[in-house]
C-alpha cells in the first residue's frame, strides 16, 4: 500500500514514499533542471531511489503547475511555462512505466491539509492557499478533490485583486493579464509593492521583521498586503463559504497574518456574520508531495484500479 506523491516544483522535484498510515517511509529531492525531457527523466530517477527504500510497485501522484486541459489533454497556464502545451500525464506514464494522476500542486496541497493535516476532520469545504513565489488555490469538500467540470476549480490567483483602488497598481502577471492575485499576495507580489514604494529591493521576511520594529514603509507594506489577501479571501468566502483556510507557502510563515485576516475579512463579506478557522499548513512545504500521493485513495488501490488508467 505504499503511494509515492512527487512535488513537481519550478526550482526543485521531490518525491517522497507514504505507508498506509501516511507516514513518511522514503523522501528525496533533486533540483529541477528547467527542459522537459530532463525534468521527466529527474521524476524517473527520484521515484526509483524512494522505491528502492520503501518497496517497489507504487501508485504515483504528482502535483505540477497549472492543470490538464480537458479538451487537449496538454498541460496549460503553468508558470514554469515550457510544461505548456506538453501531454505531462502520457510522458510520466511513459518512463514510469505505470499510470500516473496528476493534479494542479495547490490543490494537492489543500488535499493534503483536508486529509490529514491543518484542516483533518473537517466536515465542510476546506480552501488551501499558497503564497510563495506564485499564488493559487485549491478547494477540498467532504474530504474530496474539487477539480471543476473544466480543471479550473481553485485558480484563484489568476482573477482580478477586488475593491480595487488607485493604490492598487501592480505591472501585468506573467499571464498577460493585468491585477492578479498573483502579483500582489504572493511573496514576489509582496516584495514588488514594497519597492514600488520605497525605490529598494528587499526580501519578504526582512521587510515584516522592519514592520514589526515599527519601519514606517515595512508596516505600511505589510498593512497593505494583509488588506488585499483579506479582499482576495473574502470573495472565495463569498463563492464557497469555507470551514478552514489554510495557508502554505514563505508568507504563511508571517503570524501577524493569523492574528489580523479574521477581522480584515470580515468587513468584506456579503454577510451579518462570518467566522472560519484560518490556520497554517500543518505538513509545511511538504504537503504538495503528500496530496499528490493521497491522489490515489487505498479503498482504490484496494480496489484494483491502480491496474487501469489514472482518472
Amino acid at each position: 500500500m505504499i503511494r509515492i506523491g512527487v512535488d513537481f516544483g519550478g526550482t526543485k522535484i521531490e518525491a517522497a514514499a507514504l505507508d498506509a498510515s501516511g507516514a513518511v517511509a522514503a523522501r528525496e529531492r533533486a533540483a529541477n533542471p528547467g527542459g522537459y525531457e530532463a525534468a521527466l527523466q529527474a521524476v524517473a530517477d527520484l521515484v526509483r531511489a524512494v522505491e528502492s527504500v520503501a518497496g517497489p510497485g507504487a501508485t504515483v501522484g504528482v502535483g505540477m503547475p497549472g492543470s490538464i486541459s480537458p479538451r487537449t489533454g496538454l498541460i496549460r497556464n503553468a508558470n514554469s511555462t515550457w510544461l505548456n502545451g506538453r501531454d505531462l500525464s502520457a510522458d510520466l506514464e511513459r518512463v514510469l512505466g505505470r499510470p500516473v494522476r496528476l493534479a494542479n500542486d495547490a490543490n494537492c496541497m489543500a488535499l493534503s491539509e483536508a486529509v490529514d493535516g491543518a484542516a483533518a476532520g473537517a466536515q465542510g469545504v476546506v480552501f488551501g492557499a499558497i503564497l510563495g513565489t506564485g499564488c493559487g488555490g485549491g478547494v477540498v469538500a467532504n474530504g474530496k478533490l474539487i477539480e471543476g467540470a473544466n480543471g479550473l476549480a481553485g485558480e484563484w490567483g489568476h482573477t482580478p485583486l477586488p475593491w480595487a483602488t488607485d493604490q492598487d497598481k501592480a505591472p501585468p502577471c506573467w499571464c498577460r493579464r493585468k491585477a492578479c492575485l498573483e502579483t500582489y499576495i504572493s511573496g514576489s507580489g509582496f516584495e514588488a509593492d514594497y519597492q514600488r514604494s520605497t525605490g529598494r529591493r528587499r526580501s519578504a521576511p526582512l521587510i515584516v521583521e522592519d514592520a514589526r520594529g515599527g519601519e514606517r514603509w515595512a508596516t505600511q507594506a505589510l498593512t497593505r498586503y494583509i488588506d488585499r489577501l483579506a479582499r482576495g479571501l473574502a470573495v472565495v468566502v463569498d463563492l464557497i463559504d469555507p470551514e478552514v483556510i489554510v495557508l502554505a507557502g514563505g508568507m504563511s510563515n508571517v503570524p501577524e497574518l493569523y492574528e489580523r485576516l479574521p477581522g480584515a475579512i470580515g468587513p468584506y463579506v456579503f454577510s451579518d456574520v462570518w467566522s472560519a478557522r484560518i490556520a497554517r499548513a500543518a505538513h509545511g512545504d511538504s504537503s504538495g508531495v503528500r496530496g499528490a500521493a493521497w491522489l490515489w485513495p487505498l479503498d482504490q488501490i484496494r480496489a484494483g484500479v491502480r491496474e487501469t488508467a489514472p482518472a
